[in-house]
């Protein structure tokens, strides 16, 4: 059903209009703060990315990939970096723009599918940033090796994702009686396992068709992408699910091997 792109820029669309949490632009504070070199962005729902996993963003090309919002690209223009921020939802984008006409930032938004980066020539950036979302398309490794060709040599790909195992469990179970049911498996597709009612509830609601990509994918896909792990943390999500029993997302900091050896 490849429909679901269409179908989950709708619904972020509608997020950017109900004012969900991932769809609030920063203040002008914040951009203020960036612009002195001090930021905090989030790759997972809670815990900031390290500032060392940035390293001195000025002049630097970077990509915030499925990352519209204006939470992250704003600020990393702030700090003199060169941005693109790459989303699937229109609404999402103009978030970003809004702030970059208010704070008179310069960046770029580009709308498009997170696994085609085709129009981003071989080597284009010296950083993609790439928060929690490729859990809204079916093939993370597409995502990685497209990564992994527009990055430059040396070149970093910080990256947040969930668990597989939040996606073993019978959600509307949870929702109504706060229990912790298993019923499906990994890798996992709301389009392939959801009963075809609860289907036909989740495309009427207008939420976002979510996929359960495997640890093997999440983190054997970079290895495989030819990306060198050098850092990782994990994160709860903020009150939902697993979070009294074990952090259900992680974050991951992978270099481009240079060529060097090194």
């Amino acid at each position: 059903m490849e429909d679901f792109l269409r179908h989950n820029e709708k619904s972020w669309d509608a997020k950017v209009a109900q004012g969900n949490a991932w769809t609030v632009p920063v203040g002008a504070e914040a951009v203020a703060a960036a612009r002195e070199g001090h930021f905090s962005v989030l790759l997972t729902p809670e815990k900031p990315v390290p500032s060392e996993w940035f390293g001195n963003l000025r002049g630097k090309k970077v990509l915030a990939l499925a990352s519209g919002g204006g939470q992250q690209g704003p600020l990393f223009a702030a700090t003199g970096a060169d941005v693109v921020v790459f989303d699937n939802s229109s609404a999402q984008l103009k978030q970003d723009e809004t702030v970059a006409r208010r704070e008179a930032l310069s960046l770029k938004t580009e709308r498009g599918d997170m696994r085609d980066l085709s129009r981003f020539g071989d080597e284009s950036f010296d950083l993609i940033f790439h928060p929690v979302s490729n859990c809204f398309v079916d093939d993370v490794n597409a995502v990685w090796r497209e990564c992994f060709r527009v990055l430059k040599k040396g070149g970093r790909l910080l990256a947040g994702f969930a668990d597989p195992l939040i996606y073993i469990f019978d959600l509307k179970d949870w929702d109504e009686h706060k229990r912790l049911t298993v019923r499906y498996k990994i890798p996992y597709a709301d389009t392939e396992q959801l009963p075809r009612e609860e289907l036909a509830e989740r495309l009427k609601s207008g939420e976002a068709l979510e996929f359960g990509h495997t640890l093997e994918d999440q983190i054997g896909g970079q290895l495989r992408a030819g990306f060198v792990l050098t850092a990782m943390y994990e994160d709860f999500s903020g009150g939902d699910l697993l979070d009294e029993y074990i952090p259900s997302f992680t974050a991951t900091l992978a270099v481009k091997p240079d060529g060097t050896g090194r």
